[in-house]
């Protein structure tokens, strides 16, 4: 029973999956990285403004606005550094340099005297993390296998969420000036491994015309060791004839090639799906996430809620693992924005009314109703997003149209990073709750009447 389920060509397990598994398991330990720089500044942050602040003086609420929003900044810095170049050195190159970035910040902490040592330091880990995003999507849909493609692609984000529960954790319970030589591990064995484990996709190989080198990086990731079998030989021979014969077009996308008939169909599909992502508000929250539980009325510990919030992270990015390749993408983003609407509603009108009535006995209510639009938002809004990013558009733009959408994405990371605390701080966190899902309505509407399905799509066509 275990040998015919392993041998089940989406297991992951199989042995034709098994290189491409650990090369993704690799990979993911900047993913881990990134997470945690996300989670450790949340509770971090709430302490910055106190008087018991690590930098031995409060900071004021615009300051907190701008750490956080620097990462944003960053980002788009990123993902157009990295969109730019990678169609010319390679996924390799970017999956080495974007770990260094990330490992300036964590100096910068330990060395942090003022807001601006923290300032740069987010700024260097956007960079990072903006360029993280889009190599990682590209050089996991060049190297996996169309069946097990959207579970490799949902395990970026699981291992983001892994690092922002870890985060959590090492900001409530470990030292300020400590938490740096333990995240450092992470950057630096990312780096030996990619380095000494990790090869250039086939298909960056094929377009610079490394046939021999492209069909080796092809078995490995194949995991096939017999170079006579037809079937193989006939796979690559297909690969390399189909990106062959688009090189051409590929090197000479022009204007007009943005205002083709698919490209059009991939426009407004992605503009939505960039919007509710990002003003859903479910990154800017999780940055943020001990604020919120200070603010909601509720009495619990902000910061035990926000473990808990972590764990629940997790479980949503691993129910996406299993189920993207299964159910496909749009059901769950259906679902996932439907579930968030309906708990920031709810998540408002407890702090609505918290104001005005003691709901000290109802204190686990804001705990339910955040780990579910979580736990929801993780199913398919942030789970799902780069890898149905990268499925929507036609080939001959695909890399050039990913990165300027990855772009606005970090455009969008900056602007609410930066206006979430103060519209908190000026409208109240109701009315700031009932925003973010009034605009995730929109997106289910959307999803539910307009998306189609990218599942099993083919990365050699359109």
């Amino acid at each position: 029973m275990l040998t015919k389920l392993i041998e089940r060509p989406n297991c992951l397990l199989n042995q034709r999956n098994r290189y491409q598994l650990l090369t993704t398991l690799l990979i993911n330990l900047i993913c881990i990285t990134h997470g945690i720089n996300i989670g450790w500044f949340s509770p971090t942050m709430r302490k910055m403004q106190t008087p018991e602040s690590p930098l031995s003086f409060p900071a004021s609420v615009t300051e907190v606005s701008w750490i956080g929003s620097a990462l944003g900044c960053g980002a788009m810095v990123g993902n157009a550094l990295i969109g730019l170049i990678l169609p010319y050195v390679g996924s390799r190159f970017c999956l080495l340099f974007v770990a260094l970035p990330q490992t300036c910040l964590w100096f910068l902490v330990y060395f942090a005297e003022s807001v601006e040592y923290l300032y740069v330091g987010r700024f260097l880990a956007g960079i990072s993390s903006g360029g993280m995003y889009i190599v990682h999507s590209m050089f996991l849909s060049e190297i996996s296998d169309a069946k097990i493609r959207g579970t490799l692609g949902a395990m970026v984000m699981l291992s983001v969420n892994i690092g922002i529960l870890l985060g959590y954790i090492m900001g409530t319970h470990i030292s300020f000036n400590i938490t740096p030589f333990i995240v450092l591990i992470f950057p630096l064995s990312y780096f030996i491994f990619t380095l000494f484990f990790i090869r250039e996709s086939p298909v960056h190989l094929i377009r610079k015309g490394k046939l021999s080198a492209a069909e080796k990086s092809f078995r490995y990731y194949k995991n096939i060791q017999d170079t006579s079998q037809a079937s193989v030989i006939s796979e690559f021979e297909e690969m390399r004839k189909k990106l062959t014969e688009d090189e051409k077009l590929l090197h000479n996308v022009t204007i007009k090639d943005f205002f083709s008939r698919s490209a059009f169909k991939a426009y407004a599909p992605a503009a939505v799906l960039l919007i509710v992502n990002q003003f859903s508000g479910l990154f800017a929250m999780v940055s943020y996430m001990s604020d919120i539980f200070d603010m909601s009325g509720s009495t619990m510990d902000p910061d035990t809620c926000t473990i808990i919030i972590g764990i629940v992270q997790i479980l949503g990015t691993y129910a996406t693992t299993l189920l993207c390749d299964i159910s496909g993408r749009r059901i769950l983003l259906v679902a996932s924005s439907g579930g968030v609407a309906v708990s920031l509603t709810g998540f408002g009108f407890f702090t609505y009314f918290a104001t005005w009535y003691d709901l000290k006995e109802w204190s686990w209510v804001p705990l339910v109703l955040m780990s579910l639009c979580i736990f929801m938002g993780n199913i398919g809004l942030v789970g799902c997003f780069f890898m149905v990013l990268v499925e929507l558009f036609p080939l001959k733009i695909r890399a050039r149209a990913t990165s300027i959408a990855v772009v606005i994405c970090g455009s969008f990371v900056f602007i609410m990073l930066n206006i979430l605390p103060l519209c908190m701080a000026l409208w109240g966190l109701p009315a700031t709750m009932w925003s973010c899902a009034a605009i995730t309505t929109c997106g289910f509407i959307y999803f539910a009447l307009f998306l189609k399905e990218t599942k099993g799509k083919s990365m050699l066509e359109d």
